[in-house]
């Protein structure tokens, strides 16, 4: 789909397509509908960024906790949404043996009651050794940087994500 599609989504169409961007959160496309036309698939990510960064931390908070656990209870249970069971599929979360969801489990567990919220990391640009790395080296932040590199997290998901809707500059001038 090429920017000019994008612009002309009527209000309701463009939040179901992009509603999910942002894990569970239609309100930032819904927020950032008013500002087209956009000038490329930049100017939407800038938007989105901008919207995120002008939350207070208890909105960027709100965003994180609109995600699952890596390898958690919506994994098991099939209750993921397709972005995300892709995203931690290509990571190999869902091929943890029985230990390796003990782990993850522990991990996120001491993760959400020492920040508040679940660890989240762009799936698609890790692997499953990575995350835990990751996940066990962050515990020892401190909760604003805490806070900072998961949005940071937050924005990497929602470029891809936005990538798979939306064809680059690039592409579209093929």
């Amino acid at each position: 789909m090429d920017i000019n599609v994008v612009n002309a989504l009527a209000y309701e169409d463009f939040v179901k397509l992009f509603g999910n961007v942002v894990e569970k959160c239609p309100l930032i496309s819904a927020a950032i509908w008013s500002y087209r036309p956009f000038k490329d698939l930049a100017d939407i990510e800038a938007r989105i960024s901008e919207f995120i960064h002008s939350l207070p931390d208890s909105g960027k908070e709100g965003i994180l906790r609109c995600h699952p656990d890596l390898a958690g209870r919506d994994l098991q249970s099939g209750t993921l949404t397709p972005e995300s069971q892709e995203e931690q599929s290509q990571a190999g979360m869902t091929t943890l043996d029985s230990a390796e969801i003990a782990h993850m489990y522990h991990l996120n567990s001491e993760y959400k009651e020492r920040f508040g919220f679940p660890f989240v990391i762009c799936a698609r640009l890790n692997n499953k050794a990575d995350i835990v790395r990751q996940l066990s080296e962050r515990l020892k932040n401190r909760r604003a940087a805490e806070l900072e590199c998961a949005i940071e997290e937050v924005k990497k998901i929602c470029s891809l994500r936005l990538h798979s809707i939306v064809l680059s500059d690039i592409q579209t001038k093929l």
